[in-house]
């Protein structure tokens, strides 16, 4: 029997090849030079906030601790949060210009009443307050950021050493020890110095190393600005909770009138439709009848009119069923794992089902998860060119996990007139999510998380 190594596995070369292209590409990168440029950009601007904002504060609080200058130092304290909320939109966007981190605003504050009330609504404001934080923790954030920035010039500067060396002929001269070496991280012996041609490789090297590493510094310095930006710069969580209710009580709104006037119109022109034609036979075969005792005048006739009839009413009770099945599927009376093996039998592309809920969803959310379901293999079938998909249900804590997955052509956007941005908008109004992983090439991977009760 052949001997298993106790050692970890090695990676594959392929591996390792990618991380070694990742490491040595870092510096030529988009994301890399947008970093940079956001931290060297965002000091002045940290540094300006900083002193306007705590000179505000600090004369406001004073002048309000004095109670003779009550009244002048709260108009200064407000006047701090009204800057720091100006200063709180111009990092808000030098994030989303540089750093793609797009974090919306917080609410305008519009206060009213008189005076004193609207003092006090200014002196309450919670998004001015974190504003204030955020300018006031920036400073030191930017300083980390500009010292990132260090990494970037002092790596340049000693990976020119030996081009400096051979232009200007930078040569060591009595009492002095020759070209030094700049380093960002403070050597303990003191950083080597260049006192020949050759030795200013080694300070280049030392150059290409620190250029190599300061992609890697900047990225986790800004890193830390991102959750700030992201915990202090945005609406508050009630705000957003209330903007996000407020959106998907519109979307219901706006989905229930769109079904509504959708049943009105299959109803007018479908069913309406044949029960008149129904309605019409009937009398024309209730006149070709006669009077009581009179013989049929054309039988013939009579039976094509009562076949024309019984038509009638089973296209329209057809057409009935299925108006009642695009408000509630009649299979999901029997739960979802049942109505989902029904759709995945239906399917013409090849469908392997795995459902796992042990706690059965209220009819609101089984409806939604069946709909998002039947769309979402309806686009596979359409779009995707997959020969096979992978439709798998399952519950994590109080979700409802629902996920398709395909082999085709990948390429889903939202917008992209697949259907997925009225899955989205179906999903958000029970705060359900729905989230798509669809490269080029594939495999395409829609996502849906949904409450197990609403």
């Amino acid at each position: 029997m052949q001997d298993t190594p106790t050692g970890a596995p090695s990676q594959p070369p392929a591996v390792g090849a990618a991380r070694l292209r990742v490491v040595l590409g870092a510096p030529f990168g988009g994301r890399a030079r947008a970093e940079a440029a956001y931290c060297l950009v965002g000091f002045p601007v940290a540094l300006v906030g900083f002193v306007l904002v705590l000179l505000l504060l600090a004369l406001g609080t004073g002048l309000t601790a004095s109670l003779l200058g009550a009244v002048l130092g709260l108009l200064l304290v407000v006047t701090s949060t009204g800057l720091a909320r100006a200063f709180a939109a111009v990092h808000r966007g030098l994030a989303a210009g540089l750093l793609g981190e797009r974090v919306p605003a917080p609410p305008p504050l519009r206060p009213a009443g008189k005076f004193f009330a609207r003092l006090d609504a200014r002196l309450r404001d919670a998004a001015g307050w974190r504003s204030v934080a955020y300018v006031l923790v920036k400073l030191p954030v930017a300083a980390l950021e500009l010292y990132a920035v260090a990494w970037w010039l002092t790596g340049l500067v000693n990976l020119s050493a030996p081009l400096r060396w051979a232009a200007f002929g930078q040569r060591p001269h009595d009492g002095m020890e020759g070209m030094p070496t700049i380093t960002p991280v403070p050597a303990g012996g003191g950083a080597p110095h260049s006192t020949t041609f050759a030795g200013t490789f080694v300070a280049a090297a030392i150059g290409a190393a620190t250029l190599l590493a300061a992609p890697w510094v900047t990225s986790g310095i800004v890193a830390v600005d991102r959750w700030l930006v992201r915990a202090l710069l945005g609406p508050g969580e009630l705000a957003q909770r209330v903007r996000n209710l407020e959106e998907t009580r519109a979307l219901a709104v706006d989905d229930s009138a769109a079904l509504l006037r959708r049943l009105e119109r299959d109803l007018h022109d479908g069913a309406q439709v044949r029960l008149v034609a129904l309605a019409m036979s009937l009398d024309m075969a209730k006149e070709g009848l006669g009077a009581d005792g009179e013989p049929i005048a054309d039988p013939a006739r009579l039976r094509r009119l009562l076949e024309t009839a019984h038509s009638s009413a089973t296209e329209a009770l057809t057409e009935l069923r299925d108006l009642a099945r695009g408000i509630h599927p009649p299979v999901l009376d029997d739960g979802l794992p049942d109505a989902l093996a029904t759709l995945a039998a239906r399917s013409t592309v090849p469908v392997e089902l795995a459902v796992d809920i042990p706690e059965r969803p209220t009819p609101a959310i089984e409806t939604i998860a069946y709909f998002c379901a039947a769309e979402l293999i309806t686009n596979v079938i359409k779009h995707s060119g997959a020969r096979r998909a992978i439709l798998r249900v399952t519950q994590e804590e109080d979700l409802l996990c629902l996920r398709v997955t395909d082999d085709g052509r990948g390429g889903a956007t939202l917008g992209a007139g697949s259907g997925l941005t009225g899955l989205t908008q179906r999903v958000r109004t029970v705060d359900g999510t729905l989230d798509i992983t669809s490269p080029q090439g594939g495999p395409t991977a829609v996502t849906v998380a949904l409450p197990l009760h609403a």
